[in-house]
């Protein structure tokens, strides 16, 4: 567990070798997830280049160009000099008019398979996640129930419930149950909390994460899997309901 309270399942998912030839946009798209799901905390330094591009199994210059294009994007700031190195910077709360055009960009089709793998993913991780999490998994999934409960802003909310999806597949011991759903979280996170389109609501979102984490702790693991099959989709049969509402306005 680190400062951020990140476990080591979920860090090492993020700093995993590349399996899809490491082109400099999948690095940059792979960072960017985990710096705005704040498994890459506020300020924190990345590994050295070298050290990076060897742990991510890209080359040096694939890596270079990914973080050009995080700098740009405002999600990492390089240093120079003593102390220098490449830093990463928490992005600010999403524009509402952008995640709207995203939505309504999105066809009922795509937001279904969207909805369709995440049920998979997620409701896969919940079973296996009964049946080996630890104390500390559990003690970690009890943190980001209550972080869900207590934030205030859309973008704190996305990024307890996304960590909570993400540390309950990290708690299935699956490195791949745990890379596809960061890259879930990454794809339709912030839509499932987008201002005035809220697919979950909190007072719900908090209610289901604690019914899911009764489960888990419980060791019922089928019990687990059908109610996150459940919350994943009302929220995306909600977000289906918003996207029409756009496309018809």
């Amino acid at each position: 567990m680190d400062d951020n309270g990140v476990s080591g399942a979920a860090r090492y998912a993020v700093f995993a070798p590349l399996e899809d030839g490491g082109r400099a946009e999948v690095v940059a798209r792979r960072l960017s997830e985990a710096i705005a799901l704040g498994l890459i905390g506020d300020g924190e330094q990345l590994p050295r280049e070298s050290d990076l591009a060897a742990q991510l199994k890209v080359a040096t210059v694939t890596l270079r160009e990914a973080l050009s294009t995080l700098r740009h994007e405002g999600l990492v700031e390089t240093r120079r000099g003593r102390g220098g190195g490449s830093f990463a910077r928490s992005p600010a709360e999403a524009s509402l008019e952008r995640l709207r055009r995203t939505l309504r960009e999105l066809s009922v089709h795509e937001l279904r398979e969207i909805g369709d793998q995440h049920t998979a993913i997620a409701g896969t991780a919940a079973l296996l996640a009964a049946e080996r999490a630890g104390p500390d998994d559990v003690a970690t999934l009890h943190g980001l129930v209550e972080r869900l409960e207590s934030a205030r802003t859309p973008g704190d909310r996305r990024r307890a419930d996304g960590r909570f999806h993400i540390e309950t597949a990290a708690a299935a011991q699956s490195s791949r149950l745990t890379r596809q759903e960061i890259a879930l979280q990454g794809e339709i996170g912030e839509l499932l909390w987008m201002p005035s389109g809220e697919a979950v609501p909190h007072r719900e979102a908090v209610a289901e994460h604690l019914e899911i984490l009764r489960a888990i702790e419980g060791g019922q693991g089928t019990r687990a899997r059908s109610i996150v099959e459940r919350h994943i989709g009302r929220g995306v049969d909600r977000l289906i309901e918003f996207h029409l509402r756009l496309a018809g306005s």
